[in-house]
């Protein structure tokens, strides 16, 4: 049995009929979020079941799947992506290695010249980002990670079009036929008559000098030059973009400036390519997952979508890049799945065009995987990410909970699910406080290294808010080399007389405390024991569960606290 799939070439949206062992289900339910995705994320379940065309019955059945997977939520009649969708992106990046290799040198050049760098890849006749270095100004210039936008419409696809062979050719001008508005792309650009008129003249000169300019073709007023970065075999893996505005580069000026340190820096990327090590795979401990799941939901629980999913996940930082790929029996050892069922699963995902066989019984993701979600929910912030769990901390506990970051001296919420009380504090989100004695405050402060820690000690005014509240430096420094130790720091009535709160950190995947949630009650309602011990152990689930969706939410990408 070989390991190649099917002979035809896939397409982004395919109208073949199914090879014979395609995995119907499997199909079925990539629709479903495929569709939920293009959507924004979030849909009305009537909304979604009229998109897909299919049975309310079968998208209630892939959605429960989703749900179980932590991929998707109910909120009501709505179905809702969750940051966990991610990734599934993630998958197809780490196999890329682009961000992981490339994205620092980018950073490094934009931080250089000052502009707008970004990394782009060929998906069909498209181009699709996955990595972006904005500049901060009023007037900036960035994409999502994820975005797709039409080939003809950006400096790198014409250099990528610089490669295409007549096929490849015929079926852009098939889709330019058919879609002439690009209104199937989902990034809404206005009209260019001059984009597609040029398109082919462009890409012969970008075989011809190597680089290719962007003059307004996206968008009025911006401009961009564009180089391909090869990898090991020669082929492009990606193109390096710097972006800039009119008001501050003609295309020419941009040109003349930055095509020479483009064409060092991309000299540089192509050796750090060519030497970076790929990761190790995952764990296959998500199949036992699966099995449990199944089990718990019985005919509710689509496993073999969850299978195909898993698949897509197997692939991992060892998907070989874009000069290798993944062998069969490897993803079958990565995934714990039955290599058959992996089969199956190619088999499906290569029809639909999420996954391309290669020479040497080899298979790579495509950047189409990026369409579950990733650029829908790339710009999630961290009390976005925060505030379902929080909901679900309020309904444990039945007191206020919220989350905070360190504003200089002081906390500022960030986010905020108060408790139906009659008696509730007055607390909204950007509200501020000293974080000396608060317990939200005393955790950031006990996460900053621990210089930072004594130096925040020595400048701050420790001036009594009640008649607890602790004012003395040698003390507070104490009780914050405490909190670094215990993980949590209890704080009992030293903001406000009667005011009782516990709170703990939360870590980005590099370990450092990015924020602190909380849950503030009023002293009577229980003692400290009783708050360590009824309040603490869910605080700490919580807490799990955002750093989760935050590992995964920013494993490539930067989140904001607000």
């Amino acid at each position: 049995m070989t390991d190649h799939l099917t002979d035809h070439m896939t397409v982004p949206t395919t109208s073949l009929a199914p090879p014979d062992e395609a995995v119907g289900p499997l199909i079925r339910g990539l629709s479903v979020l495929r569709h939920l995705a293009a959507a924004g994320g979030r849909r009305s379940v009537s909304d979604l079941v009229r998109d897909v065309g299919l049975a309310r019955s079968t998208v209630d059945r892939v959605l429960s799947t989703l749900a179980a997977l932590g991929y998707a939520r109910l909120d009501g009649q709505e179905a809702v992506l969750t940051p966990r969708v991610m990734e599934l992106g993630n998958a197809y990046l780490a196999a890329s290695r682009l961000p992981d290799v490339l994205g620092p040198p980018a950073d490094r050049l934009a931080d250089e010249l000052d502009e707008s760098v970004s990394l782009a890849v060929p998906d069909h006749d498209g181009v699709r980002f996955v990595h972006q270095a904005p500049r901060r100004r009023t007037m900036s210039v960035t994409f999502r990670a994820g975005d797709l936008i039409p080939a003809e419409r950006a400096a790198p696809g014409a250099l990528f079009a610089a490669d295409w062979s007549h096929d490849d050719w015929l079926r852009w001008r098939d889709r330019r036929a058919s879609d002439p508005g690009g209104p199937s792309f989902p990034i809404p650009l206005p009209r260019n008559d001059k984009a597609v008129a040029s398109f082919e003249e462009r890409a012969a000169e970008a075989r011809r000098d190597g680089w290719a300019l962007d003059d307004q073709m996206i968008e009025p007023g911006l401009v961009a030059v564009a180089m391909p970065v090869h990898d090991g075999a020669r082929r492009p893996a990606c193109a390096v973009s710097v972006v800039s505005h009119t008001t501050r580069h003609s295309a020419r000026s941009l040109r003349e400036s930055v095509v020479a340190r483009l064409r060092s820096a991309v000299a540089d990327m192509e050796r750090t390519l060519a030497s970076a090590e790929p990761a190790h795979r995952r764990p296959a401990a998500e199949a036992v997952r699966m099995r449990a799941l199944k089990h718990e939901l019985g005919p509710d629980f689509v496993e073999s979508l969850a299978r195909g999913l898993h698949v897509l996940t197997a692939f991992g930082p060892a998907g070989g890049g874009s000069a290798g790929g993944s062998a069969l029996t490897a993803l079958a050892q990565a995934s714990g799945l039955a290599r058959a069922t992996v089969r199956r699963s190619l088999i499906t995902l290569e029809h639909l065009g999420y996954v391309e066989a290669l020479e040497g019984r080899l298979f790579r993701l495509t950047p189409r995987v990026l369409d579950f979600g990733f650029a829908a929910l790339s710009r999630l912030t961290l009390p976005q990410i925060a505030r379902r769990h929080l909901v679900w901390l309020t309904t444990q506990v039945h007191d206020s909970a919220s989350m905070a970051v360190l504003a200089g001296d002081d906390i500022q919420y960030v986010a905020r699910v108060a408790a139906s009380r009659i008696m509730s504090m007055d607390i909204t989100v950007g509200t501020r406080f000293p974080a000396y004695a608060t317990s939200m405050g005393r955790v950031l402060l006990s996460g900053l290294p621990p210089a930072g820690r004594a130096a925040v000690v020595r400048r701050s005014r420790l001036s009594p808010l009640t008649s607890r509240t602790v004012t003395s430096p040698e003390r507070l420094a104490a009780l914050l080399d405490q909190a670094a130790q215990d993980g949590h720091v209890l704080v009992d009535q030293e903001l406000e007389d009667g005011l009782r709160a516990i709170a703990v950190p939360v870590r980005d995947l590099a370990g450092n405390v990015v924020a602190a949630i909380n849950v503030s009650m009023h002293a009577d309602r229980r003692t400290e024991e009783e708050a360590r011990a009824q309040v603490l152990p869910p605080l700490r689930t919580a807490a799990a569960r955002i750093e989760a969706d935050l590992h995964v939410a920013g494993r490539y990408l930067p989140i904001s606290a607000g």
